[in-house]
């Protein structure tokens, strides 16, 4: 049974010696059946969010988001043009425990929401992320992924869908080509997020004011953040993200947009695999009706891999087509490589209202830090 916001605020006052909380709200979210949260409110005029995991995967996430957190220091967060939430305290309940951060201000954000004027804010946000010294992620421990560890991992990946014999031929052959053409992992590593999506967002008209979910902190490549863009139907808001982001960043790295390409791909692969291993048949069967769709958009243009060598590589303007097929955001993907003189990779480049907040009630829980498999349908 879920924890009342009474309940909730009693445990906060543990949590935070002298807290004294005068109004409590439950916090909804994309997370609400794996998290109790709610907002509170102290008498000193604080806004602070308390959550407390119900499952075995939300209290790992969580752990992982408070190493994360800790590694975000003052002057870490001071190189940041958006809050992060900051913990002010934690208490044991039962088998798990409590946590209590400080309130975001901020509306959550939603993929066919975002207009291009939010979507360079969002880039100028991931390029922020993405500039922060290695040694935030390096110093407490956390993955440190090297160019030919990802090409690595996404070979593995490919290897696991081909053995579930579900995926079409020609898909495959895409990807094992883009898996070969070293010109693609000819990048350099960057403190990334992790686990971005439009979700992890919170704004106040068209600029980020917050990052939620930093659960996925590492040292990876940077285009693992910026690939879930591709899905809005909107083709300026990945062109406005990305030509952001180039700006912002000022690191050349002419295989970002392609390599985004790749990973979106790769994620229905990954959808695909999340429905075998957890026996879900309609989860198979959600991915495999995805992946005949990609093929059917990218059968024009099979004879031209996810590679160098292609004779008309695609722009943004074509990528954000795949939106119609009415996939999870992380899986409507491009049908193409992309021209490293499209807007997208032009230029350079390189994880609630309540109590008088302004912001929306669903904007400070657990932020919707997507599995590795897009999300399903609901």
């Amino acid at each position: 049974m879920a924890r009342s916001p009474l309940t909730l605020a009693a445990l906060a006052t543990a949590a935070v010696p002298g807290l004294d909380v005068t109004h409590a709200s439950r916090l909804s979210s994309a997370r609400s059946r794996d998290i109790d949260a709610a907002v509170l409110t102290s008498r000193d005029g604080r806004h602070l969010v308390i959550r407390v995991p119900r499952t075995e995967p939300a209290e790992a996430e969580q752990s992982a988001d408070l190493v994360a957190l800790r590694a975000l220091s003052d002057g870490v967060r001071s190189r940041l043009p958006f809050a992060v939430p900051r913990l002010v305290g934690q208490t044991p309940v039962g088998g798990t425990r409590a946590i209590v951060h400080e309130f975001v201000d901020g509306d959550p954000v939603a993929l066919e929401s975002i207009t291009p004027g939010l979507a360079s804010s969002i880039g100028r946000a991931i390029a922020a992320v993405h500039a922060l010294p290695t040694s935030v992620v390096s110093d407490v421990g956390l993955p440190q992924l090297r160019a030919i560890d990802v090409m690595r991992e996404s070979l593995a990946t490919l290897d696991r869908a081909s053995e579930t014999g579900l995926v079409p031929a020609g898909l495959l052959r895409r990807w094992e080509l883009a898996s070969e053409d070293q010109s693609l992992w000819q990048f350099t590593p960057t403190v990334i997020n992790g686990g971005v999506s439009a979700g992890s967002f919170l704004s106040i008209g068209e600029t980020v004011t917050g990052v939620l979910g930093w659960s996925r902190l590492q040292i990876a490549d940077p285009a693992r953040d910026l690939f879930w863009l591709l899905g809005s139907a909107d083709a300026a808001v990945p062109e406005s993200a990305f030509e952001a982001y180039h700006e912002a960043r000022g690191i050349h790295d002419r295989e970002l947009s392609r390599r985004a390409v790749f990973a979106a791909e790769l994620e229905v692969a990954r959808w695909l695999l999340h429905g075998t291993t957890s026996g879900s048949s309609e989860i198979v069967d959600d991915a495999v009706e995805m992946l005949h769709a990609l093929l059917d958009r990218v059968h024009r243009d099979m004879t031209n891999p996810l590679t160098m060598e292609q004779d008309r590589p695609a722009t943004l303007t074509e990528a954000h087509d795949l939106a119609e097929l009415g996939a999870p955001e992380a899986a409507r993907l491009s049908p193409a490589s992309l021209s490293p003189a499209s807007p997208a990779s032009a230029g350079s480049a390189g994880s609630v209202g309540s109590g008088g907040s302004s912001a929306s009630p669903g904007s400070n829980g657990s932020a919707a830090t997507p599995p590795t498999p897009p999300t399903p349908r609901d």
